[in-house]
């Protein structure tokens, strides 16, 4: 049944008001920017406004959400970038805004120690040191940054003590931890870009070669033309220090790629992480986990690398879930514009089966993907895809062409047949405005089952997308903490049955486009005004089980506990 939605503006003090009405009791989502209420105003400094002469110009920054302060609110953290021309915004740093559990967000950069001017990318997000704290890790154009919790809400940076800053030049890009060997203490996947090295001057100039056009417009040159980089995988020493296994564990073994999105997720099942890359017009990576500290690129093999013609994509954001609710996980990733986005459905032995148009996800082929969520907004019970666009330089304007540098958000309605409706217009006047977006994540900022979608806007302020529910659903929230496992629970799946549904998710780090969703799993429940069975199981291999959980809350899973604990937003656990 096709979504049908009667919007009517009006002008009430001032406000813009949205009526809705639902048809044969569909229920009706739409969401509302909020973020210049709430305080996040501070503008996005990623390359020049006007052209973009360098590759590095283009690409934009992530977000992501931490309860920093473990005061059971998220707080957010976007990254930040530079400019090579002059800017009225000399030394732009990324920003930490504490979540005030009051609907507001307080600018926290400068007394938090996370005030680092560079050309950042994107930050990933977990407890590496397992003392109850998140800690956040941020990739750059050059060194990156790991930032230790000092659990008084302040942050020392660490990255060269603990051998994860890597080298000036370096162009890394996604990022996940990830307890790929499941010994209690999370790792850390780097994706790289290109091997861009210090010189610039040594790139070649817009319009001067093949790479460095599009559709006859001189653009910034590459990827293709440009040394390709490899990925790293840093170990989790236990001491507070990692070091480099990227040889010793076979990722090395797939040759330098352009690597951008970074996922981790068990596809096949079998307790072990799996890491997926996106990769930028190259074929794209799916590290197998062998079980012994080793992984096997088996994108080819599992039809995760190209698209249906067998032909390489220019990938930029991943994410996965279960859409079809068959107990496997799906993947998803977004691509450049004149290209379909990919939907990768796990045939639940090994391979998967692109069914982009099939699910209707193929037609709108003029917007270039980066932030993508599978999630469930309007907690039906049934994910939803959201996918934020832009393209890669303004100069596609001038042209007037058949895409636009700024672009309008595209949001997906689970239809619950193996099939999704875009419902981007009737959606909210959010997915009216357009912007190059970049980022995007997903969390519960309110505590009260409502999803907010933060986004990170090239050279504007930030989206806050709130999620505003016509229809009462139930819902409840996750968070999951290890002992033997590792603290943050990165890696746990969590199964949910109520009534006649039954989901699963994972605890993940990184994701989407060089993002980080909450680390509290967020599942709707429709109409269930219980669960009947929670099963949590844990990458120890311990397994977890709760029966008869009420609803409409948010709940502390600790691994091993005989009970879950209601989070009480002032407790710090």
């Amino acid at each position: 049944m096709r979504l049908c939605l009667v919007m009517a503006l009006c002008m009430l003090s001032g406000a813009v008001c949205f009526i809705s009405f639902s048809v044969s009791g569909t229920n009706i989502l739409h969401f509302i920017d909020v973020a210049t209420e709430v305080g996040l105003t501070t503008t996005n400094v990623f390359g020049g406004l006007d052209r973009k002469q360098y590759l590095l110009e283009t690409t934009g920054c992530g977000v992501a959400y931490i309860d920093y302060d473990r005061d059971g609110y998220v707080d957010l953290f976007f990254v930040n970038g530079r400019r090579f021309e002059k800017s009225e915004i000399s030394e732009p740093v990324s920003h930490l805004y504490k979540n005030d559990g009051k609907g507001t967000f307080t600018d926290v950069t400068k007394r938090s120690g996370v005030n680092y001017s560079g050309w950042g990318q994107g930050a990933c997000v977990a407890d590496y040191d397992n003392n109850g704290f998140d800690d956040l890790f941020v990739t750059y154009y050059g060194k990156n940054k790991l930032y230790h919790n000092n659990r008084d809400g302040t942050f020392t940076e660490l990255a060269e003590k603990a051998g994860v800053a890597g080298v000036d030049g370096r162009w890394n890009s996604g990022c996940a931890f990830v307890d790929y060997d499941r010994d209690g203490h999370v790792d850390l996947f780097v994706a790289n870009y290109v091997d861009l090295g210090l010189d610039l001057s040594a790139i070649p100039l817009p319009g001067s070669g093949q790479f460095c056009q599009y559709k006859g417009i001189p653009l910034a040159c590459g990827p293709r033309g440009l040394k390709r980089a490899v990925n790293y995988l840093y170990h989790n020493n236990g001491d507070g220090t990692f070091s480099d296994q990227s040889v010793s564990t076979a990722i090395r073994q797939t040759d330098g790629y352009y690597g951008l999105g970074v996922l981790s997720f068990d596809y096949n099942n079998d307790g072990w992480p799996d890491i997926y890359v996106a990769c930028d017009s190259a074929p794209s990576i799916l590290y197998r986990n062998n079980q012994n500290g080793t992984f096997t690129d088996v994108g080819f093999a599992s039809g995760t690398s190209f698209n249906e013609d067998g032909e390489s994509q220019a990938g930029m954001g991943v994410a996965a879930g279960d859409y079809d609710q068959d107990g496997h996980f799906d993947l998803l990733k977004t691509n450049f514009s004149d290209d379909s986005p990919n939907l990768y459905r796990n045939n639940g032995n090994g391979t998967f089966s692109d069914r982009v148009f099939q699910a209707g996800l193929g037609r709108l082929r003029s917007y270039l993907g980066w932030g993508l969520l599978c999630f469930d907004p309007d907690s039906d019970g049934w994910i939803d895809i959201l996918m934020v666009n832009g393209h890669i330089a303004p100069e596609v304007d001038a042209a007037k062409i058949d895409t636009t540098f700024k672009q309008r958000k595209l949001f997906y309605r689970n239809l619950r047949n193996g099939a999704f409706e875009e419902v981007s217009g009737s959606s909210g006047p959010a997915f009216l405005k357009v912007h190059s977006s970049r980022g995007a994540a997903a969390a519960d900022l309110h505590n009260d089952g409502r999803l907010a979608v933060a986004i990170n806007e090239m050279n504007e302020p930030p989206s806050l997308l709130l999620a505003q529910n016509s229809e009462r659903h139930h819902w409840i929230g996750i968070r999951t903490v290890g002992r033997k496992s590792n603290r943050s629970g990165i890696g746990t799946r969590v199964i949910i049955q109520a009534g006649g549904l039954t989901q699963m998710d994972e605890v993940r780090s990184g994701g989407s486009y060089l993002s980080q969703n909450d680390l509290r799993l967020h599942f709707g429940l429709g109409h269930n005004k219980k669960v009947d069975r929670l099963t949590v199981r844990w990458p120890s291999g311990l397994v977890d089980r709760f029966d008869d959980v009420p609803t409409d809350q948010q709940i502390i899973v600790e691994e091993g506990a005989s009970v879950w604990q209601s989070a009480n937003a002032t407790e710090k656990n």
